[in-house]
């Protein structure tokens, strides 16, 4: 059997990986990449980036998926491009132009009037070109037969939308914005106010939640380290929920915390707790009125 026909030996392993996410991959590409890398058996990210994206893509493996979704959910940071003037069918520099318009004479003062309108609570009608789904089908597949279904606008907040600088026909901007937010949405939105339409020519992601972007911690970079060097990289399994408050868990129970059994505990009542047998994470859990610690999420580091 050839070395390209020998199946990896995946192991048990778990942690964090914070992926600097290159142009041109799906998110699911770069995942099993990763995966493949350390030899993991059990991996998932934490929110896609579409793969004319770039940036922080967090790759939980092993038990640190059972936390993942709480980056799903987490607040993201972006730096991106519009290119003003051109309107494309997917909002990004993928699709198919679909109108031009002439650009005004842009200063700052105007740009700046317009950015305020964007900032805070607001609106946003999902794109067609997305995995949201209707009737058991994704929009994107609807799309890509021509057919266009109606979308209800959802709330969204952009926390900071700060111009980082514009040319005579772009907008460069630092946007921090809540989870469901469409960055190609936003971006046409913008443009569409300034009354010349646009589409993203470039994405990148700096932050996921209290995750800052390592700019380093690239494919290729991985891919020049030895194994132990690599697993030096990951973070501790529960990092995606480390803010949460963290209790040892009463002499003598940790058995019986992993197997999914109450305890007596002296803590102050708390609806999510990371359980801890001195540094050795248990899982997560909840602190009843009555004292009583509940296991919610297990974890299995073994």
């Amino acid at each position: 059997m050839s070395a390209v026909q020998k199946k990896v030996q995946r192991r048990r392993i778990h942690g964090v990986f914070l992926l600097n996410k290159p142009l041109g991959l799906s998110s699911n590409t770069a995942l099993q990449k990763v995966r493949r890398l350390f030899r993991a058996e059990k991996a998932g990210h934490t929110g896609a980036l579409d793969p004319l994206a770039t940036g922080l893509l967090p790759i939980c493996l092993g038990e640190a998926t059972k936390f993942s979704h709480y980056l799903l959910d987490s607040v993201k940071r972006y730096q991106t491009t519009v290119k003003l003037g051109v309107t494309t069918a997917t909002g990004d520099a993928e699709g198919e132009v679909v109108a031009t318009q002439v650009i005004p004479d842009l200063n700052e003062a105007l740009i700046e009037s317009v950015l305020e309108k964007f900032r805070g609570d607001i609106e946003q009608i999902p794109p067609m070109y997305s995995a949201l789904k209707r009737n058991g089908r994704p929009l994107y597949e609807l799309a890509r037969q021509g057919i266009d279904v109606e979308r209800i606008a959802r709330p969204i907040t952009i926390f900071q939308l700060k111009l980082l600088s514009f040319t005579a026909n772009s907008l460069t901007l630092d946007v921090t914005c809540s989870k469901g937010t469409y960055i190609r949405v936003l971006g046409e939105d913008i443009g569409d106010a300034l009354g010349c339409g646009g589409h993203l020519t470039a994405l990148h992601r700096t932050a996921t939640g209290h995750f800052d972007l390592i700019p380093e911690y690239t494919l290729e970079y991985l891919e020049s380290l030895t194994e132990l060097e690599r697993e030096a990289l990951l973070l501790p399994v529960f990092e995606p929920i480390s803010y949460f408050t963290q209790v040892q868990i009463p002499e003598g129970r940790a058995s019986y915390f992993s197997n999914g059994l109450e305890s007596n505990i002296d803590h102050a009542a708390a609806e999510q707790v990371l359980v801890f047998d001195g540094e050795l994470c248990l899982g997560l859990a909840e602190i009843t009125d009555k004292k009583r610690l509940v296991p919610k999420r297990v974890l299995n580091l073994k």
